[in-house]
């Protein structure tokens, strides 16, 4: 099982600025120059842009198809498998039909039909849940900014030194970013992820090691994902992917969609006895899929 590493308490060093204001906006008492706020971009030279010719989409591209449904035209993406049924997948980039390579497509059509109401209420149900996250203001990358983690907010604390390094401290629930002079926000961005998916990594790890240790199941590999809004998946020979953005999350939240893909090794699909096999170790699944998507709804806007 992995462990998590705590990491080494900052040298004893003097002390260095806080950039808690502007410092471009105190004049200067001399003729050195202010220092450089390292979550401010330096000044870029304008370039002409080269037009680049049109190029076609790539053939390997799943093929994507029109169905008359109602009064809708619905649009889908099809890709075959050597699964045995047909299966429904509804995301921000809309319906995902994956079926066996024997079924026809009239037969495709008409399962869709069959499920129009259900396919189309997630769709609507998805597209009002991306346009409220679009409306929530982006995060301002400034001392002391609050950022989502492990279901409460931390801050962020801005210093400059010779390196960038991060360290949390969880009594103060603080994160320290040290980055060099003249440092752009695009890099400090960069720093928080890397920060969040180091995190992710070894908390993961060991509450799959956890449940799949309690369901009996074993599973072959398992990596991050920066999926839209797909918390994780799991494949017919057992490799798992999280999204790394479930640390946002309480731990009750993220072991949810542990057990939930842990799961998926012993039923491919989701039907009643797969939530039977989720209930078996974790009993309050649908009170913590509903959380789920209401805490998803409420994050702030990090990485657009």
């Amino acid at each position: 099982m992995a462990t998590s590493v705590k990491p080494a308490s900052p040298e004893p060093q003097g002390p260095k600025p806080v950039y808690t204001t502007p410092v471009w906006s105190v004049p200067p008492v001399s003729k050195t120059p202010p220092p450089v706020s390292p979550y401010v971009s330096p000044p870029e030279t304008a370039v002409p842009v080269k037009r680049r010719p049109l190029v076609a989409p790539p053939t390997d591209q799943p093929p994507r198809r029109q169905l008359m449904v109602g009064e809708f035209i619905l649009e889908y993406e099809l890709r075959r498998s050597t699964r045995r049924s047909i299966g429904f997948m509804i995301d921000d980039d809309g319906l995902r039909v994956t079926a066996p390579k024997r079924v026809s497509i009239a037969e495709i059509d008409e399962a869709i039909r069959t499920k129009q109401h259900w396919i189309l209420s997630k769709l609507k149900e998805r597209r009002e849940r991306r346009a409220a996250r679009l409306e929530k203001p982006p995060v301002e990358w400034i001392d002391g900014a609050q950022l989502p983690y492990l279901g409460a907010d931390i801050t962020l604390r801005l210093l400059v030194g010779g390196r960038n390094r991060a360290i949390y401290n969880p009594n103060t629930r603080e994160l320290w970013m040290t980055l060099v002079p003249g440092a752009s926000e695009e890099l400090l961005k960069n720093r928080v992820q890397t920060w969040y998916q180091q995190q992710a990594k070894v908390l993961f790890e060991e509450r799959l090691d956890v449940y799949a240790g309690r369901l009996g199941v074993q599973y072959h590999s398992f990596g991050l994902s920066s999926a839209g809004t797909r918390w994780g998946s799991c494949t017919v020979d057992r490799k798992i992917r999280l999204n790394w953005k479930l640390i946002y999350f309480s731990l009750p939240l993220i072991d949810y969609v542990v057990a939930h893909e842990l799961s998926h090794i012993l039923e491919m699909n989701h039907s009643q006895q797969f939530w039977d096999t989720v209930g078996l170790i974790y009993p309050e699944y649908e009170e913590a899929k509903n959380l789920l998507r209401k805490r998803s709804q409420e994050l702030p806007v990090l990485f657009p």
